[in-house]
Formats: structure tokens, C-alpha cells, sequence
């Protein structure tokens, strides 16, 4: 019989396994909320939560080799954050000039914009970049348009590894 630690939910745990098992869940659902608003880190506060739990329960069913495999996941979900975009913009036609215009704009537009430059500011940033190159403003507008294509997919696989991360917490514990 295999025996999971759910915290007092189930038969045979404590208040402290209840504690740490509440508070990585907050720090879960943060973490998906952080992957769609970009004023929270979504992988980061996933990690966070797992090591909480693992801090309030001492490690018990937690080793090294679970946090280093779940931060190499977290920082594939950072690349993901910086090269979707150009990916897309790439993949749609778009110059080394557009990628880099999508990565300038990213950052430009999560500063200036708040939330939403993190879709505007890569789309400006790819059709500016196409434009000064010279090219028609339909083809700018295509590879701007392959930015947000990137980023949608790159958000569809952030919580694909989320989810991963997830769940093979709750396998562990």
C-alpha cells in the first residue's frame, strides 16, 4: 500500500502537514495566476510553494534531486518566456532584426504597458524592426502577428510544465 501525505486531510496527518500542504497550494495557484499576469512569477512561486511545504515538513518526502529536476524545469519555463515570441516571429517570415525587435519590445512593453506589453511590446517591437528594414507593412504586420502566436504557444507550454511540476509534487509527497 502506498502511503501519501495529503497532510490531516487523510487519516494519520498533522496540523503542520496540513499547514504546508494549504500553503503550497496558495503558492500553486499564484503560480498559474503568474503565468497569464506577468506581474507574478508563475514557475518561480511554484517552486517556492514545493520548497515551503518541504521547509515545514523537513524535508520528509522532498529530497535534492526533486528541487534540482523541478528548477531545471523552471528555468526551461524562463526560455520559454524569452524566446516564444521570437520564435514565432521567425517562424512567420520575420528577420534577425524582427527577433530582436520582439525581445526589445517584450521588455520595452512589459515597462511601459504594465501586463498587456507583454504581448504589444514583441508585436511592435517584430513589425517596427521589418518596417525600418524596409519591408511592406502586410509582411510586418504577419511577423508581428507570428509574435503573439509564439507567446500563445509559449503560455500553452509554460502551463503544460507547470502542470508537470504539479503533479509530480504530489506524486512525491
Amino acid at each position: 500500500m502506498i502511503k501519501k501525505n495529503y497532510g490531516c486531510f487523510l487519516k494519520g496527518g498533522n496540523a503542520v502537514d496540513t499547514i504546508a500542504l494549504l500553503v503550497a497550494l496558495i503558492f500553486f495557484v499564484l503560480g498559474f495566476a503568474g503565468t497569464l499576469l506577468p506581474l507574478l512569477p508563475g514557475a518561480p512561486l511554484i517552486w517556492g510553494g514545493m520548497l515551503v511545504y518541504g521547509i515545514l515538513t523537513n524535508f520528509s518526502n522532498l529530497d535534492m534531486q526533486f528541487f534540482i529536476f523541478q528548477g531545471i524545469i523552471v528555468l526551461l519555463i524562463f526560455l520559454i518566456d524569452y524566446v516564444a515570441g521570437a520564435w514565432g516571429a521567425e517562424r512567420y517570415g520575420g528577420s534577425k532584426a524582427a527577433i530582436v525587435g520582439s525581445i526589445v519590445g517584450g521588455l520595452f512593453g512589459l515597462f511601459i504597458m504594465g501586463p498587456a506589453g507583454i504581448i504589444i511590446g514583441p508585436f511592435i517591437g517584430a513589425m517596427v524592426a521589418e518596417l525600418l528594414k524596409g519591408n511592406s507593412f502586410e509582411k510586418s504586420l504577419k511577423v508581428g502577428w507570428g509574435t503573439i502566436i509564439g507567446f500563445l504557444g509559449g503560455t500553452l507550454l509554460k502551463f503544460i510544465l507547470e502542470i508537470v511540476m504539479v503533479i509530480w509534487f504530489f506524486i512525491a509527497i
